[in-house]
């Protein structure tokens, strides 16, 4: 059986989903993701299954695959945004992604990059470097409230580590979990999301991209339901936020900061208009790049496949 590897962060850590992988007796194709659909339709039919990252499976990919060996997708990570699951259960290929094993990861990431805004932490590093002593004053987090929106498995994870250290937590979702609620009774859960808007100090953005959540947070929200001059926060998809209103609330005064490990179009291109923005900070999508969660996706993604294969 043919497989074609995008997935970079699979193939950058060595660990036990790659010994689990190369085991298998599979033949084993590599390519640096995310692939686009311009370079999936010409290969595509000559493999019988993928591991992938955020590449473009089209219906055009999917039915150019099918129309060859294509028969399974295993998604390395969450986010099913980038694969047309309509055209894949039309053409009759299983899809299987690697929910909750990236929460701890990423909700790390969210605080890590919460603090180093707020300690200017980012700032002082480079000062120093060049051989400077100018010292920023910081703002403490303790005490603040954080609005987190989606609460979903990485949701729950950063409620629980914002309320450790002090930090008020508010959560809006779709879904309300009553068991995790009445074991965090910490967690506020507002049924309105105006009320995440008007009183957070932070806000988290913890949802997939999807019709109705792309540029959630537009002109209207930023001017006219925000009200706290928040950081906003955002470790799930770029297309969540409208860049251009983020930059213009940032300018104007209704935002502090601007947070971001994703964006709209990946890797970044050299037109990005959030780059070099003052209060903008951007990691380049490694929220979940951790070893210990780079291995436990990495392996979930393989036994996705190898249960594709025997038919469970």
């Amino acid at each position: 059986m043919k497989v074609l590897l995008t997935s970079t962060s699979f193939q950058d850590t060595p660990g036990k989903h790659q010994e689990l992988l190369y085991s298998q007796g599979y033949t084993i194709d590599t390519l640096r993701g995310p692939i686009p659909e311009s370079e999936l339709l010409p290969i595509i039919a000559e493999y019988d299954a993928v591991i992938c990252g955020d590449d473009d499976y089209t219906e055009a990919v999917i039915r150019k695959g099918v129309s060859g060996k294509l028969k399974y997708i295993s998604k390395y990570g969450v986010g099913l945004d980038r694969i047309d699951l309509e055209a894949a259960e039309k053409y009759g290929i299983p899809v299987r992604n690697c929910p909750g094993v990236n929460q701890v990861s990423v909700s790390e990431h969210v605080l890590a990059l919460l603090f180093t805004f707020e300690k200017n932490v980012h700032l002082q590093y480079n000062s120093t470097k060049q051989g400077s002593w100018k010292r920023w004053v910081g703002h403490e987090i303790q005490g603040k409230t954080i609005g987190i929106i989606g609460l979903g498995a990485v949701g729950k994870e950063l409620a629980k580590k914002a309320s450790a250290l002090g930090m008020k937590v508010l959560a809006f979702d779709i879904f309300k979990d009553e068991q995790f609620l009445t074991a965090h009774p910490e967690v506020s859960f507002e049924n309105d999301l105006d009320r995440i808007y008007s009183y957070a100090d932070v806000i988290s953005l913890h949802l997939p991209h999807t019709p109705e959540s792309e540029k959630m947070i537009n002109e209207e929200v930023i001017f006219n339901k925000i009200k706290k001059k928040p950081i906003l926060i955002n470790t799930s998809r770029g297309m969540l936020v409208d860049s251009h209103a983020v930059i213009k609330g940032l300018k104007e005064g209704k935002l502090r900061g601007y947070l971001a490990d994703v964006l709209a179009q990946e890797p970044m291109v050299e037109d990005e208009v959030l780059r070099g923005v003052e209060n903008i900070i951007i990691t380049p999508h490694v929220g979940s790049r951790t070893f210990q969660s780079v291995e436990r996706q990495g392996s979930m993604a393989v036994n996705n496949l190898i249960k594709l294969v025997e038919g469970q």
